[in-house]
């Protein structure tokens, strides 16, 4: 399993969408299914499923929280993913052609699908669920990276904030390092000189990318879009609890925003396999466990489990 996930909140669509997005990006599958009952938000879908050999999470929760551009998801369509043969650039347009016209039914383009001076073939797509994408060619020369990268902009009060973020980040989660990293220049109508016009960094073996937009933004992050780190154990949770948690009211059932308000799930790869492989009785026991609690304690958790206590 990953260390970190990315989470999808969705009202009652958490199943519907696992299966059509899996069923547009290559080497995708639905993982596991089950259900969280009487919930505040009542009964609830949990589905994991991959996305290009990218795990994700998505629940059906209730109205509360909809996707935004805030965070985004790049997908490179690199021709080395298609092989060393001759037409595999050909291949890789093409499929991306495919993905945009299946991703675009119902949505909307952000950015249309065309030639840039980043890109000779990208697009901004939002999907008919609200999520947005960012589809590109990738250029085979360039260092490579995993086809789909989760992406956020630093908007409104966070506008400016991309590199300090980056730092942040870096100095909070283990086997990191920065990738690229390029900022507006002088004069630049695009953005403030120096801010961060793309970067991409490493968390945990998971690749991130970041930039700064300037403007009016009539959104920012929300817990629609959450990254659930993967704790070995309770010591490792505290840790990152410790370290990325900072807005106490936020804290519930191993969710919290950090200084920049994006949202992060602090739990154990063990919860889930719970909640997936026990039986409905356990995955209930488990639920009403940590229902009531901030930062998860593990060993109430598992006595839970095993019907200690």
């Amino acid at each position: 399993m990953q260390k970190i996930i990315p989470h999808l909140w969705f009202d009652k669509e958490a199943k519907e969408a696992a299966a059509f997005y899996t069923s547009i990006f290559p080497e995708s599958a639905i993982g596991k299914t089950t259900v969280l009952r009487n919930t505040p938000s009542g009964d609830c879908d949990m589905v994991s499923f991959k996305l290009w050999n990218q795990e994700f999470m998505a629940i059906s929760a209730g109205p509360y929280f909809n996707f935004n551009p805030s965070v985004s998801f790049i997908v490179n369509f690199d021709p080395l993913f298609f092989g060393p043969s001759e037409t595999s650039s050909k291949e890789a347009r093409e499929k991306m052609d495919m993905v945009w016209n299946k991703l675009s039914e119902g949505g909307q383009a952000l950015m249309p699908l065309g030639e840039y001076p980043f890109s000779k073939h990208y697009g901004w797509v939002q999907d008919k669920y609200g999520l947005s994408w960012q589809l590109m060619l990738t250029d085979p020369e360039g260092e490579p990276r995993p086809p789909i990268i989760p992406a956020l902009m630093f908007i409104g009060d966070n506008y400016g904030k991309a590199e300090e973020a980056i730092n942040y980040y870096l100095s909070s989660f283990k086997d990191s390092k920065l990738g690229a990293i390029h900022r507006y220049g002088k004069g630049d109508e695009m953005g403030k000189e120096g801010t961060v016009m793309f970067a991409d960094y490493m968390l945990e073996n998971n690749w991130f990318a970041v930039m700064d937009s300037p403007g009016e933004h009539k959104f920012n992050f929300n817990e629609a879009v959450s990254f659930m780190v993967n704790c070995a154990n309770q010591e490792e949770l505290d840790d990152y609890w410790q370290k990325l948690s900072a807005v106490p009211a936020a804290e519930q059932c191993g969710w919290i925003k950090d200084k920049y308000a994006l949202s992060w799930q602090i739990t154990s790869a063990e919860i889930d396999e719970m909640l997936y492989n026990g039986t409905q009785e356990q995955a209930d026991r488990v639920t009403q466990a940590f229902m009531p609690m901030k930062k998860l304690n593990l060993k109430v958790i598992k006595d839970a489990y095993e019907g200690v206590g």
